[in-house]
């Protein structure tokens, strides 16, 4: 079928178009006009960034602020452990969440009701703060790494699609895997889970951003600075507007510690960034077929 031109549209439908594009067009301006404002102003001199603001004058333009982030010893500690963290979750999440949504997927599973309701149930009623931290105390976790992992890695919500998304699934793989003999096991891991890529895509990079932005748990359960991730050095920077010393130590004048604390966010922002802009194109191709597939087949 050929496309209706849009001068083929009636009024009405002009209008409805029309006001589509122009929420979308100032959607996109919302994004992309903050983004190009943090990208100029750290590699703005600090002077003029405060004085005049942004400038497309490239003889303003300076690299001190990520000179000094890129030599400070604490950012990179803090980006290895948020790079661990966001790995080890991600893998510990997508592998529970997946098990957990197989059986959930089978009508044959006994008291797959009671578990449902017990799931959702999770999704409406929290422990709440201070139990959540007793427990995770008296398990010993405290100031360790599970303890930001662990009590976040298992998504009912992310159950919930992987389910859906294996009952999309057709029955006869199971079927012609039984008449060759193939257990649960084999069936799940290698002959299942091959053809679940999309999904698990999907799941991999929502949980890696969830935890990469995260930084409350590391506030609350982590108190040795070598274990902190990058978006509590971040926060320090932003929030408290406290940049490690190290940073700025060698500017004698209040005013050009203060100038320089100021661009110093910028260049923190787009450092913490980078790993997100990286690995996104290349689960692009699945993410789309994936949260489709997951959300309406079933």
């Amino acid at each position: 079928m050929k496309q209706v031109k849009f001068s083929k549209y009636s009024t009405q439908d002009k209008l409805l178009v029309g006001t589509g594009y122009l929420l979308i067009g100032l959607f996109v301006l919302a994004i992309v006009v903050p983004v190009i404002y943090i990208i100029v102003a750290s590699f703005m001199d600090p002077v003029t960034l405060q004085n005049k603001g942004i400038t497309f004058d490239f003889s303003k333009w300076t690299a001190t602020a990520y000179e000094r982030v890129m030599t400070n010893a604490q950012i990179w500690i803090g980006f290895k452990n948020a790079v661990i963290y966001s790995v080890v979750f991600t893998v510990v999440s997508v592998g529970v969440t997946l098990l957990c949504a197989y059986p959930m997927s089978r009508a044959d599973f006994r008291g797959r009701g009671f578990f449902n309701v017990i799931f959702m149930i999770t999704m409406f009623f929290g422990g709440g703060l201070i139990p959540t931290y007793l427990l995770i105390s008296n398990l010993g976790l405290l100031d360790s790494m599970w303890a930001v992992i662990l009590p976040g890695a298992f998504s009912v919500w992310n159950m919930t699609i992987a389910r859906t998304y294996y009952r999309g699934i057709p029955t006869e793989l199971r079927e012609a895997a039984d008449v060759d003999g193939a257990n649960e096991l084999v069936y799940f891991f290698q002959i299942l889970l091959p053809v679940c890529t999309p999904i698990i895509a999907v799941l991999a990079l929502w949980q890696f951003v969830g935890m990469w932005n995260s930084y409350f748990d590391a506030m609350i359960y982590l108190n040795d600075s070598a274990k902190q991730p990058l978006q509590l050095v971040l926060r320090s920077i932003l929030i408290q507007n406290q940049p490690e010393s190290g940073m700025i130590a060698d500017m004698q004048s209040t005013a050009q510690r203060a100038q320089l604390a100021e661009l110093l966010k910028y260049a923190t922002i787009i450092i913490s960034s980078l790993p997100l802009l990286v690995m996104y194109p290349f689960f692009q191709k699945y993410f789309d077929s994936g949260i489709m597939a997951g959300a309406v087949k079933g």
